[in-house]
């Protein structure tokens, strides 16, 4: 059943390694326990993993299950697992150091030997036993969870990983995977009503009507047939439509919506215009071009997990989605660092420098319109760049060559240079021996001397004496003083007695009071930059973006009349933040690892140490949170919205500094509830233990104001050296105390809430013994280094972070929970029940209705929801603004057959479908997925009952130079695995830096391509992948359907810095390139080819009728060719009829050939007519389509006949042209009035040079390549295609639109003779004869080829009688191979 309990298990991994590992330990060996049907294991795995799912994480399980969304995870593991390989015969084995080993009692062995042996690599995904010892050698157990040799080969590890001996992970593997192919649904299907005009349909596909009947057998509306509609007739369709689902059921009224769009054209009489369409689920846009069914179940998920989570907290369900539209996220502009400060030694000052003179000073500059990304030069000191960093570090010298770039380059930044330098702070350091304070005493000397930006570049040079990677020395600045300052004794401003010493001790006092965290520190207007964008690359970006960023806030604030010619901009700015002189910097880290979590269930506590250490982490978190009594400011009933949980060992120094700091910020603050949990470091004991159970007893006896003032005395030092030394506790009580009460709870026997707070401690919230951390509303901060200070400072940013989150806008809606009033909905949730609040907007008939009607009605069969549909019609249209019929196909739950098997699984079925019409069918998949159509016997193009399959993941990227900050243009990655490492490869785009690979599920190496690439190149850096990020291996993991998006950086290499991938010298022309495909093929065995006798020719086909006319164009290339030819076809809308057939062709005729595809970019306008794709096709990616081996190729029309040896077209000289194109003829006058290009646009934009035809086309690609011909194709068609009214014939349209920019070469005329355009006396000097459509005739292709062109029909013949052939050999031999001639290999890019 699709391996559904590891799907299972997957699902509960991404819960939590706790449940995932809870179900393996259940689900050891499930044989024998349900009887023989699908259905009856799958109930027995939904009831086990209902023991520990909720009742709508159940649903969503389901949901999933039904989506396969997990078959993709397994299968990378069965990847990785194929790789190490696995041991013969063996069901299940480990892997220790890369020994293996089928046999429980060889464990031990290996474990002996494995520290010998390199550690293997570990993926993110892997599951790792809990508590297993990370430095102890590595066991990976490949095993299929439930199969009788799991067991004992799991329990021999995990008792390995207890003891720790073993890092234990597990990795499913099934040793013998069902053939059976998985029916994958998140999808949708287009059958497009086709153009008739030039009857396209081959006349070899007659049957098909006697096979379309299939489709009648449930009609379910009056007529499927399709009336044309008078343009008035469709000016309120709109209203109709609206009005028609409006007036249905409730709960009948998305299966109308659903029929009505998706079966548009047949219920013509109530349709409309496409309008604007919307999805809201619990106030989240979901938006259904971007992001598919994989993703929305994610949302979905994570949604779930939330509302549960404020279910336990007794939020009222009508009341959670009240709190889920707040918004609650942190913004890192919300808070800064006050650097208006006296440390701080400004380089320049935009406001009163002369070199700034002659800027403009009025804030109203800001409004002037400028070219996007143009930074304004205004004489306001609006951007303020701070450089905090010890001069003697590493790093300091990149950072201060930043800062001189934005100085020297006019930026208009001013700043601050690190000179917040921190130095030593002691009285009598000497400035001769401390290269720091030297530094800071020079600057301070040329400041008195100069000015401070005569300062700045003397720092400058200092720093340029340093070598690369060393650090400054006293010798350095020694060095340029003496340059500079010739007849000044360098002791005397150096040493110790040195009287320039203004802020050397207020720059390291800065720090400390900010604490920043470790040096160097960036800040701009304050803001902290991240760790990872101080690399001086990234820096520049960073900084530059924030520029921008800021000056649009000032914009507005102009525009709003806010800001006066006078006003102090940076005051200006921080009137809108949380500005403070201390930012710790682990109070606004936006990426937070862990969370406590509380359990529905709320009789759980810690006084019972037993019990507590049988709950799991999330219940853990309610006991302490139900034990837990907290200390306020004021004794009321005040709703605090910020709760802090301090942790540490209260009988040490560090835990009562922090407890003691916590109290004093409570005392300032009533929004703060402050508990307490202590994490001891040692093993509970009363004699260690005296302050943490004093504090402990004082909580549970006494009243709230009584415990604070007691607890504060025993947080103080006095107290515990007092009680260490064995003074008595009652001397430590405070006025008001019940001192008997007290002392018999501090005097008890029972120690539970501290082991329960140690297991606590060390299991949920991942402290070791004795470490601290802070606890703020559930997120955990920490934990906090042994000398790292958290103060009192401290507390009150994170509670104001807190405040302006989350807290404030919560405790406002709280109060108000008790006066809001039920809304009306369209369909009501069930009560009691968590519920998702949907709201759709749309437009009936618009592809957005058709794919979140189905949507929608899934949504309301798995959850329960409270929908509102909203109808946003259009008027006065002129159009049917839907010409398709459309299927999306998804199902909430796996379904079963009588006989309790799985059924054939989600398809599209179209039911009630007209005759006239011909359709062609496009799928609509996730944008990772490249599907091609297998074993079908119908015309793909004009009618479309087939299987598709998902062939490939796609693995997209972003590829930038680091000098330059420019793509590669023409760089190749490889991808791979360790046995094979080159599979498939890429060219990168200029666009972007854009690349794109196809995979399968499982882990791959990502390399730079043998050759020129690896020559010139080294990888930098890369993001988004699985290895780390200075590793030069690159490891990429798909395990899901999602969208895989990585950036890779790179650098030329220091002896290479002067070359050019795209040179005019010989490009690589390994024998090996691109000679391994997933899709079949062998490698030549044959020495391969010199370029120039090889003629390569490419060209695009779909439907039966166009292949059959392509078949022909190949055999009037080889019959006329004496040259070698090798034919390139684009994959993506080949039949499998022709891909079955092409290698008996290549066989008898002697031709090479290779498919190529390649995924639309999701970046680059989507055409949505299949028409228009292909079109694309032609001309949009013949950049990175053709591996760099090819130097030229033809571009032949499917629709062509050749009577010429085509070596003379590749011959032909362009002239420096990147490709040549024969002119539309002119010479028939009868077709005058269809020449569009004579007239209007084309004649102004062409500006007297020709308008050129596309059959046929000559593409140096060295050339192209050169001048990126196509990156501005790509950049061109973007703008343009955003009017649907332009680029009408888009493949030709294009290059003739660019011509300026990308010149064409005019080819003879002869070179392409049309009927349609050229008159009859040029016939018989055509090399080629294109089949044209007349738009004055509109003669069908067929007759058109018979009539025109003598030889076709006898080609035609002979094309037959060899596919007869071939059918024939495959009917009585079927074991006949395909594609196994040595000329003949499938590729892609």
């Amino acid at each position: 059943l699709f391996f559904v309990l590891l799907f299972l298990s997957e699902f509960l991994a991404e819960e939590s390694q706790e449940k995932f590992w809870d179900f393996v330990e259940a689900n050891q060996n499930t044989e024998g326990e349900h009887d023989d049907t699908e259905q009856a294991y799958y109930q027995m795995i939904l009831k086990r993993a209902g023991a520990l799912l909720s009742s709508v994480h159940l649903n969503m399980l389901k949901f999933a299950l039904s989506l396969r969304a997990y078959s993709a995870t397994v299968h990378s593991f069965q990847q990785i697992a194929s790789n190490e390989p696995p041991p013969p015969g063996c069901a299940a084995f480990f892997s220790v150091h890369g020994l293996k080993a089928c046999d429980a009692q060889d464990l031990e062995g290996l474990l002996e030997t494995a520290p010998t042996r390199p550690k293997p690599f570990l993926f993110k995904g892997d599951h790792r036993f809990p508590g297993s010892n990370p430095d102890a050698p590595v066991v990976i157990l490949y095993a299929e969870v439930g199969s009788p040799a799991f067991s004992s080969l799991h329990r021999a590890a995990q008792a390995q990983a207890q003891d720790g001996r073993a890092l234990y992970v597990l990795r499913h593997y099934l040793a013998k995977p069902s053939p059976n192919k998985v029916f994958l649904s998140g999808y949708g299907v287009e059958l497009a009503i086709k153009s008739q005009e030039y009857k396209s349909c081959s006349d070899a596909d007659t049957k098909i009507k006697e096979q379309l009947k299939e489709l009648r057998k449930h009609l379910v509306e009056s007529t499927n047939e399709m009336a044309p509609l008078k343009v008035w007739q469709m000016q309120d369709l709109s209203f109709q439509t609206a009005a028609r689902i409006l007036s249905a059921p409730a709960a009948e009224a998305l299966n109308v919506m659903r029929d009505l769009s998706q079966n548009f054209p047949t219920k013509g009489s109530l349709g409309l215009q496409p309008g604007d369409s919307a999805l809201f689920i619990n106030g989240l846009h979901i938006d259904l071009d971007t992001q598919d069914i994989f993703s929305v179940f994610e949302v979905l998920r994570s949604e779930t997990t939330v509302m549960e989570g404020l279910r336990s907290l007794h939020v009222d369900t009508p009341h959670i989605h009240d709190v889920l539209k707040l918004n609650v996220q942190p913004s890192d502009s919300d808070y800064a660092v006050d650097i208006r400060h006296p440390a701080i030694n400004w380089i320049n000052n935009l406001e009163t420098d002369h070199r700034y003179s002659s800027w403009p000073y009025n804030v109203q500059e800001l409004l002037r319109p400028t070219f996007p990304g143009v930074i304004r030069q205004i004489r306001k000191n609006f951007h303020n760049l701070v450089i905090v960093l010890d001069p003697t570090q590493e790093n300091a010298a990149e950072l201060l060559n930043v800062a001189e770039m934005f100085y020297t380059n006019n930026i208009p930044l001013r700043y601050v240079i690190g000179l917040v330098f921190v130095v030593s702070d002691e009285d009598d350091v000497d400035g001769m021996e401390d290269a720091g304070v030297a530094l800071v005493r020079a600057y301070h000397y040329m400041c008195h001397e100069v000015d401070s930006q005569s300062a700045f570049e003397a720092v400058i040079s200092m720093f340029n004496q340093v070598v690369p990677g060393g650090r400054l020395s006293v010798g350095d600045v020694v060095k340029v003083l003496e340059k500079r300052y010739p007849y000044v004794e360098v002791s005397s401003i150096l040493g110790a007695d040195s009287s320039y010493e203004a802020n050397r001790k207020e720059g390291r006092g800065y720090y400390s009071q900010t604490g920043l965290g470790p040096l160097p520190v960036v800040m701009y207007n304050g803001m902290p930059f991240q760790r990872e964008q101080l690399d001086p690359d990234e820096l520049e970006t960073v900084t530059m973006h924030k520029i921008l960023e800021t000056t649009t806030f000032f914009q507005r604030a102009v525009y709003l009349v806010r800001t006066r010619a006078h006003t102090y901009t940076c005051a200006h700015m921080y009137a809108r933040m949380f500005v403070h002189t201390r930012v710790h910097a682990r109070t606004h880290t936006q990426s937070i690892s862990r969370c406590a979590s509380l359990s529905l269930v709320d009789n759980f506590f810690v006084d019972d140490y037993a019990r507590f250490s049988t709950l799991d982490t999330k219940q853990r978190s309610t006991a302490v949170a139900n034990s837990m009594n907290y200390m306020t400011k004021k004794d009321d009933g005040f709703v605090r919205p910020v709760t802090f949980w301090v942790v540490g060992d209260f009988d040490q120094p560090s835990g009562r500094q922090l407890l003691y700091d916590a109290i004093k910020h409570m005392k300032s603050s009533n929004n703060v509830r402050l508990g307490m949990i202590n994490n001891p470091s040692a093993a509970v004991t009363p004699e260690g233990s005296r302050v943490a159970r004093a504090v402990w007893a004082a909580m549970q006896t006494q009243t709230a104001n009584n415990a604070k003032n007691f607890i504060t005395k025993m947080a103080k030092e006095d107290t515990a050296r007092a009680l260490e030394a064995g003074a008595d506790i009652r001397s430590f009580a405070v006025g008001g105390m019940d001192m008997d009460l007290f002392q018999s709870a501090y005097d008890g026997p029972k120690l539970d809430f501290l082991l329960s707070h140690s297991v606590y401690c060390s299991h949920a919230l991942k402290l070791r013994r004795g470490q601290r951390a802070v606890v703020s509303n559930g997120r955990v901060i920490g934990p906090l280094g042994e000398e790292e200070v958290f103060n009192q400072d401290d507390f009150l940013l994170l509670e104001s972070i807190i405040l302006k989150t989350s807290g404030e806008p919560i405790k406002t809606k709280v109060l108000q929970f008790g006066i809001e009033e039920d809304r009306a909905v369209k369909i009501r949730p069930r009560e009691g029940e968590v519920y998702f609040d949907v709201v759709a907007v749309v437009d009936p008939v618009t592809r957005d209705a058709q794919k979140v009607a189905p949507l929608l009605l899934v949504l309301k069969q798995l959850v329960n929801i409270n929908l509102r549909v909203f109808m946003n019609c259009q008027s006065k249209l002129s159009d049917l603004p839907l010409k398709s019929f459309y299927r999306y196909v998804l199902e909430p739950e796996v379904g079963f057959q009588a006989d309790g098997s799985v059924s054939a699984g989600p398809l599209a079925r179209f039911l009630d479908m007209p005759q006239t019409p011909l359709f062609t069918l496009n799928l609509n998949t996730p944008e990772s997925w490249m599907v091609e159509s297998v074993g079908t016997r119908y015309d793909l193009d004009n009618i479309y009952l087939e299987e598709y399959e998902l062939e490939h993941l796609l693995l997209e990227g972003h590829c930038f130079d680091v000098s330059t900050g420019q793509p590669p243009r023409g760089l190749q990655f490889t991808l791979g695995t360790a046995s094979e490492p080159v599979i498939v490869d890429t060219i990168v785009m200029a666009n972007l830096g854009y690349f794109q690979l196809k995979a399968n599920p499982g882990a791959w190496t990502l390399k730079l391509r043998k050759g020129r690439s690896d020559d010139i190149y080294k990888i930098y850096s890369h993001d988004g992948t699985d290895s780390p990020a200075d590793s030069d291996d690159i490891t990429v993991v798909l395990n899901n359907f999602k969208t895989r998006v990585i950036k890779v950086k790179v650098q030329k290499k220091a002896d290479k810095m002067s070359e050019e991938l795209l040179s005019d010298g010989t490009p690589e022309n390994d024998s090996g390139f691109w000679e391994s495909g997933f899709t079949g093929g062998v490698k030549t065995e044959e020495p391969k080819q010199e370029k120039d006798d090889v003629i390569n020719i490419f060209s695009v086909a779909s439907g039966h009728l166009y292949e059959r006319f392509l078949r022909i164009m190949m055999l009037s290339v080889l019959k006329n060719t004496q040259t070698p030819v090798k034919f390139w076809f684009l994959k993506n809308f080949l039949s499998p009829a022709f891909k079955e057939s092409i290698p008996h062709m290549a066989l008898e005729y002697g031709f090479q050939y290779e498919l190529v595809q390649y995924k639309w970019p999701r970046w680059l306008h989507q055409q949505r007519e299949k028409q228009r794709i292909i079109w694309g096709y032609k001309i949009l990616f013949l950049d990175v389509l053709f591996p760099l081996a090819v130097d030229k190729f033809l571009f032949v029309d499917a629709d062509q006949i050749v009577r010429t040896d085509l070596k003379e077209l590749r011959d032909f000289d362009l002239e420096g042209a990147p490709y040549g194109y024969t002119p539309f003829c002119e010479s028939r006058r009868e077709m005058d009035g269809y020449r569009f290009w004579k007239s209007g646009y084309w004649a102004s934009h062409l500006a007297g040079r020709k308008y050129h035809i596309s059959a046929l086309y000559v593409v140096d690609l060295k050339k192209f390549r050169k001048i990126a011909a196509g990156d501005r194709l790509r950049g061109q068609y973007q703008g343009l295609s955003q009017d649907p009214n332009s680029l009408s014939n888009l493949d030709q349209d294009l290059p003739n639109n660019m011509i300026h920019q990308v010149p064409i070469k005019s080819l003879p005329q002869e070179w392409l003779w049309c009927e349609t355009w050229c008159d009859d006396s040029s016939k018989k000097k055509a090399k080629t004869i294109d089949l044209c459509n007349n738009p004055r005739t509109k003669e069908p292709k067929l007759h058109a080829a018979v009539r025109i062109v003598p030889e076709w029909a006898d080609y035609d013949q002979e094309v037959k009688r060899l596919l007869s052939r071939v059918q024939e050999r495959q009917h009585t031999d079927p074991q006949t191979p395909t594609g196994t001639q040595p000329s003949a290999s499938t590729r892609s890019t």
